[in-house]
């Protein structure tokens, strides 16, 4: 039973029948009953407090006991990894004094090879780095020219030119028009400003069968179309024949659907292709192995 309980019935007793208590003597037992009151209060906050720290002291047990397994966990999965490892120790240190000399060799070896491959990434990227700039070069020098009539793009390290037969050619034709005389000369400027760069003009078709005069057929329409490029591109701009090849590909290689006119009109074209340095490449990677 709590102190309050007990301290009540008393002071009430007392409070009926005050003319058997003296005055001094009421006034003594309020005063004891404020205090016993007081250390009733002071008790019950450090009852609250105690019961507080225990409930805290469970949660930080419950967070310790998790801790503990998580620990034991990683030292049993140590454990096992540390006994896995002395027993590949073990199996090595029967090897004989060949057989470590051969993996010191292939590790070398190993070494080696990364460095080789490093450098080789070096030379693509900086292959690549100088094929972004000359694609910006070009389409600097043709300027706002419809990307339908001439797209220049870079493929798998390769710089391509498209230029349409509408802006090159009269149709079924393969004389070039003066408009396209003033295109094929920008992009001869540029290519005259790098003259380590080969390069092949691809002549492409569609799908519809031609004939005309001397032209039998597609393939000899696209090779005169590469051909009629080549020679302006010598004569009239100065490219060093020797970096320059010739080829029709006839309507074998489709860009579009020929299924409809958009599609043909995007086979119809004259591509002009940046040939990769191979002689280079090869050089390198003779320098590279010596």
């Amino acid at each position: 039973m709590h102190l309050k309980q007990l301290l009540l019935p008393a002071l009430a007793s007392l409070l009926l029948f005050p003319s058997c208590v003296s005055n001094k003597k009421f006034k003594a037992e309020q005063l004891r009953y404020a205090a016993l009151d007081s250390t009733y209060k002071s008790l019950q906050g450090s009852l609250k407090t105690c019961e507080d720290e225990r409930a805290d002291a469970a949660k930080k047990k419950m967070l310790s006991d998790a801790e503990i397994e998580s620990l034991n966990k990683q030292i049993a999965f140590l454990k096992e990894n540390n006994t896995q490892a002395l027993k590949q120790l073990q199996d090595l240190s029967v090897i004989s004094s060949s057989q470590a000399e051969s993996i010191k060799k292939s590790m070398e070896n190993i070494g080696a090879k990364d460095s080789y491959i490093q450098d080789l990434q070096a030379s693509m990227a900086r292959k690549d780095s100088l094929n972004m700039a000359l694609v910006m070069n070009l389409k600097g020098a043709i300027g706002n020219l419809d990307d339908k009539d001439i797209n220049i793009k870079v493929d798998k390290g390769v710089v391509y030119i498209d230029i349409s037969d509408k802006l090159l050619f009269k149709s079924g034709s393969y004389d070039i028009t003066e408009n396209a005389k003033q295109v094929l000369g920008k992009v001869a400027a540029v290519l005259k400003a790098q003259p380590d760069i080969e390069f092949m003009v691809e002549g492409h078709t569609d799908n519809v069968g031609f004939s005309k005069g001397v032209l039998i057929d597609n393939w000899d329409l696209s090779v005169k179309r590469s051909t009629s490029v080549v020679r302006i591109l010598q004569n009239q701009y100065g490219l060093d024949p020797a970096k320059i090849a010739a080829a029709g590909r006839s309507e074998y290689k489709p860009v579009a659907d020929n299924s409809t006119a958009e599609g043909k009109a995007a086979n119809r074209r004259t591509r002009i292709v940046i040939l990769p340095q191979l002689d280079q490449f090869f050089k390198l990677l003779e320098t590279k192995k010596q």
